[in-house]
């Protein structure tokens, strides 16, 4: 079995790779043709965390489960961790275990990144990043891949944070989500907030909204902007369940108030956006294919450039 490190990972991952291959995940779930029940978790309720288990099978990727923690109060490191572990799809036999914290980030943004190629406006040139956690800055990176921001405005709780970020990205820290979201075109909102950080009164016309953040105890989007916007998500299956899987902002919708699933979308089953004018919501949960799509891409990059440690799990 190989067992690759985070600075491994981080080495082998290409992005721009990583967006086509969640695509054909994303159209291959809405196809059928992928194996994936909804996440479940074991909750820690005195630190607020939880451990999530997430399996997958893929005809096109492998088969793999990630197991990754979720504990919002981390102050000195990830408030997501992660090991990836990936068997032989002919006969269960694991082949390699990996970091899977840096994947989690990385796909994360990287589905955000294929939404807003899928959903937002070509000429969209002012992103708005909400928080300053690793998701905040890895969506930063991957959204200007996929379109060209001449202006880019980072808000977040924690003032010094945002200002980081932002020299980061080329950007500028604001002092308020609305004022992030004023005249935005693109949002990334990746925040814990229990209260809405995307609000419908602070929205533009035209605007596409990714939002990653999951936060049980309330919603990141408000529910006008759930109302009206174009809703698209993973998966209808996953984003509808009760927690841990689902998305508070949906919870008791029924299937047919999502408009497509990204693999729909993907796949030319469903359109896009319809009008300059229009509004865009792409709320994501996480689903294990895209997991497993990274951990193929990693794998295989591995395997060519000779990286990561053998170990024989039936060693005396």
């Amino acid at each position: 079995m190989l067992v690759l490190t985070r600075s491994q990972v981080e080495e082998l991952l290409d992005l721009d790779a990583l967006v086509d291959a969640v695509a054909a995940a994303q159209a291959d779930l809405s196809a059928g043709a992928a194996s994936m029940p909804p996440r479940i978790a074991a909750l820690v309720e005195e630190q607020g965390g939880l451990l999530g288990v997430m399996p997958a099978y893929l005809p096109s990727a492998g088969l793999a489960c990630k197991l990754v923690t979720l504990f919002p109060r981390n102050r000195d490191r990830h408030t997501h961790q992660a090991a990836i572990m990936v068997f032989d799809p002919a006969n269960g036999s694991p082949v390699a275990l990996m970091d899977g914290t840096y994947i989690t980030a990385t796909r994360t943004a990287a589905a955000s990144a294929l939404a807003t190629r899928l959903l937002a406006r070509a000429d969209a040139s002012v992103l708005a990043v909400l928080g300053s956690g690793v998701q905040a800055q890895s969506h930063g990176r991957a959204l200007a891949r996929v379109r060209g921001f001449t202006d880019v405005r980072v808000a977040a709780r924690d003032r010094e944070k945002a200002r980081t970020l932002a020299a980061e990205l080329g950007g500028r820290a604001v002092a308020s989500w609305q004022e992030a979201l004023d005249g935005a075109d693109v949002v990334a909102a990746a925040t814990h907030a229990d209260e809405p950080v995307v609000r419908r009164e602070w929205l533009s016309p035209g605007v596409h909204v990714n939002s990653v953040g999951l936060n049980q105890a309330g919603r990141e989007v408000d529910a006008a902007t759930v109302a009206e916007a174009l809703l698209v998500v993973e998966s209808r299956a996953s984003s509808l369940a009760p927690p841990p899987a689902g998305a508070p902002e949906l919870a008791g919708m029924p299937p047919e108030a999502v408009h497509a699933e990204l693999g729909e979308l993907v796949r030319g089953e469903k359109p896009g956006r319809t009008s300059p004018d229009q509004i865009t919501l792409y709320k994501s949960v996480g689903v294990a294919v895209q997991d497993v799509a990274a951990a193929a891409l990693v794998l295989e990059a591995a395997r060519a450039r000779g990286i990561g440690t053998d170990i024989d799990l039936g060693a005396e």
